[in-house]
């Protein structure tokens, strides 16, 4: 149909011409009301952002000489925080020359990841930067 026929007739019924595929030969359009299409979807687009999670990164900090007691306690708070479906940032922090034995970092964080092997994949593995060595664990997939 022609565009001026197509007008004349979304004119008559109080409506809107509307191009859907401007790329189509010929392009497509529609008689529709555009302002309750435009308020839809906005509306599914609300809905699609309510049902969202956003996915936090909590950093828990362990030291080269931490005790056992001390390390349980801040895996049960990488527990609690993969539960949430919250990543985790596992840090070993160094102090001047405690870098030099790197390996001692590394044993901590291969521990929790032990630790925690049934709830947590690693996303990063231990990397030392610095005077710090960090990875990230991220909640493994329910099956649900």
């Amino acid at each position: 149909m022609k565009p001026g026929q197509a007008l004349q007739l979304a004119d008559e019924q109080g409506l809107d011409l509307v191009e859907v595929a401007p790329g189509a030969k010929p392009p497509v359009c529609r008689i529709m009301d555009y302002g309750k299409y435009r308020y839809e979807q906005s509306k599914r687009a609300q809905e699609a952002k309510k049902h969202q999670k956003m996915v936090q990164v909590k950093e828990v900090k362990f030291r080269p000489k931490i005790d056992d007691h001390d390390f349980e306690f801040k895996k049960n708070h990488c527990v609690r925080f993969l539960k949430e479906e919250n990543k985790v940032k596992a840090t070993v922090m160094f102090r001047g020359r405690e870098v030099t034995h790197a390996e001692i970092g590394e044993e901590i964080l291969r521990r929790l990841l032990n630790a925690l092997n049934d709830l947590a994949v690693v996303e990063r593995a231990p990397k030392l930067e610095g005077h710090t060595m960090t990875m990230i664990l991220s909640p493994k997939k329910s099956r649900s």
